[in-house]
């Protein structure tokens, strides 16, 4: 798998044909959540199967966002199809606390092996391995967590959860990336990925 940029130009906002330039900044390899802005999320123009996505995130203090996957877009948000990468300033806001919605987490399911706190005003580094039905979350070059959406484990996990009334959640074989716009700014640099 060969890896490449995914630049500005490789997304859009989500539902809309354009970059939405009133919620997300570009400053070179950087990508930013405009938090005063209107909450678009930004979808790839692209739809992948198998991919390593490699960035560097930072967060302002309280700021949340996440890097969902497999999306199909329509009239529904992207967490009603694909899961996601959860990135947060555990210490000052308030999922945090709650280790299913922390740093790492597969957000709302499974949470991650290691915590990562402080972790605002800093860039930190960001890997998501998904082969399959395989999945790996990497932050600061440590695994932080490792499953099998199709496991008898993560599918008992949906069934209990938020998720369980949307059919094809986690379950799709491809589709888009989207970085979550959750009114906090947020930013995204060197974004890269490796697609087979």
């Amino acid at each position: 798998m060969a890896e490449r940029e995914l630049a500005a130009a490789a997304w859009r906002g989500y539902g809309q044909e354009q970059f939405p330039e009133r919620a997300w900044s570009v400053d070179g390899n950087v990508l930013r959540a405009v938090a005063a802005a209107p909450g678009v999320d930004l979808i790839t123009r692209e739809r992948f199967t198998d991919f390593v996505l490699s960035f560097d995130w930072r967060l302002p203090r309280g700021g949340s966002t996440a890097v969902a996957y497999r999306v199909a877009e329509g009239a529904a948000p992207a967490t009603h199809t694909g899961p996601a990468l959860q990135l947060l300033d555990d210490t000052h806001h308030r999922d945090g606390a709650d280790p299913l919605t922390s740093c790492g987490a597969l957000y709302a399911l499974m949470a991650p092996w290691h915590d990562l706190r402080d972790s605002a005003n800093a860039y930190h580094s960001a890997r998501l391995v998904v082969q399959g039905t395989r999945l790996e979350h990497w932050l600061d070059e440590v695994q932080v967590l490792g499953c099998d959406l199709a496991s008898a484990e993560v599918r008992s996990r949906i069934e209990r959860s938020r998720f369980r009334d949307y059919p094809q959640f986690a379950r799709l074989p491809e589709g888009h990336i989207v970085l979550q716009h959750r009114s906090t700014e947020a930013w995204f640099r060197g974004l890269r990925i490796a697609a087979g």
